[in-house]
């Protein structure tokens, strides 16, 4: 079903609206956390080892065991889902064109919310 042309025209306005206001949301950076397969195959493998230590600990009644296979487990999971290192290299390369973040003001986050609700309804 196509939209009228006062539809479409309101479309196009919020569309504009959101680039110009809301430009660092449009452009974030969406492979900045990309996996590694690498890391996720060897989480895994540690995960595993982890779980076949905690039969073992469960097994042999020793809770030490268990408690260091629990941890290695922890460990693997926690490799399997960290990005990549070469990511954030080629982050920084890529992003070496742009210009430079604005510096952080000392203000709150809300306040700096605020000030930008009101700059928006200033414009209207």
């Amino acid at each position: 079903m196509p939209l009228s042309e006062q539809e479409q025209r309101l479309l196009d306005e919020m569309e504009r609206h959101l680039m110009r206001n809301d430009a660092d949301v449009v452009s974030a950076d969406r492979g900045a956390n990309t996996l590694s397969y690498r890391n996720i195959v060897y989480g895994s493998v540690i995960v595993l080892l982890g779980i076949a230590g905690l039969v073992v600990g469960v097994a042999s009644s020793l809770i030490v065991i268990g408690v260091i296979a629990f941890v290695v487990m922890v460990g693997g999971v926690v490799l399997a889902f960290t990005p990549a290192r070469g990511a954030a290299a080629a982050r920084s390369a890529s992003t070496g064109s742009r210009k430079p973040a604005p510096a952080r003001s000392s203000a709150s986050f809300m306040d700096r919310m605020n000030d930008r609700w009101d700059r928006r309804n200033e414009e209207r």
